[in-house]
């Protein structure tokens, strides 16, 4: 019900179109990975997604952020994201258990790996969590998606979107080639959602 109601307003106030240029909308366990200028950027890939697809596709999204209040309701009951510590040295063992539980669950995720919200245009390095998942998960689809508009639609520091239209570009996957290394799989992973702006 509240992911309904999610939904609908974020088409309501932003269109959130989806336009599948390098991949196709089929059910398979997949890392959607994009580029982040909003608080609108993970409403707007869900909600770009069928709803088939929608139902075991789980938001990254920071512990210490959606972990009180109606964030908290939003991100459990209306998008069963998936909560990280984002803070090294705060918790034992590895940072990605979650999403590697997620993915060996038969869920596919959402995730931003620039890791912060950014303002300008041209997209900051990833940071390796990226990498790791490809490595551990070879069988699972890395796909790159660029947020078009959400930037102008809910800019840094807004309460209220601006209702303009936001589209949403899903590429081609991309693929950890063998022996291929950390840095060369992030930046091409990086052009590759650079490329579809």
């Amino acid at each position: 019900m509240l992911a309904r109601l999610l939904v609908g307003i974020v088409r309501l106030l932003v269109g959130a179109y989806p336009q599948w240029i390098g991949s196709q909308p089929i059910a398979t366990r997949r890392v959607y990975f994009a580029n982040h200028a909003s608080h609108l950027d993970t409403m707007a890939l869900w909600a770009a997604l069928p709803p088939v697809l929608r139902r075991n596709t789980r938001p990254v999204a920071a512990k210490d952020y959606w972990s009180r209040g109606v964030r908290a309701l939003i991100a459990k009951r209306g998008l069963n994201a998936v909560l990280i510590d984002r803070q090294r040295g705060t918790s034992e063992g590895d940072p990605l258990e979650p999403l590697h539980a997620a993915l060996e669950a038969g869920d596919s995720l959402i995730l931003f790996p620039e890791g912060t919200r950014n303002a300008e245009a041209t997209l900051l390095p990833f940071k390796s969590g990226l990498y790791h998942l490809a490595e551990r998960h070879p069988d699972v689809e890395f796909v790159a998606v660029y947020l078009d508009n959400a930037r102008r639609s809910l800019p840094k520091g807004s309460l209220l979107p601006v209702p303009l239209i936001c589209t949403v570009r899903f590429g081609a996957p991309v693929v950890l080639a063998a022996g291929e290394t950390k840095a060369a799989f992030l930046e091409r992973a990086r052009n590759a959602v650079m490329e579809l702006a």
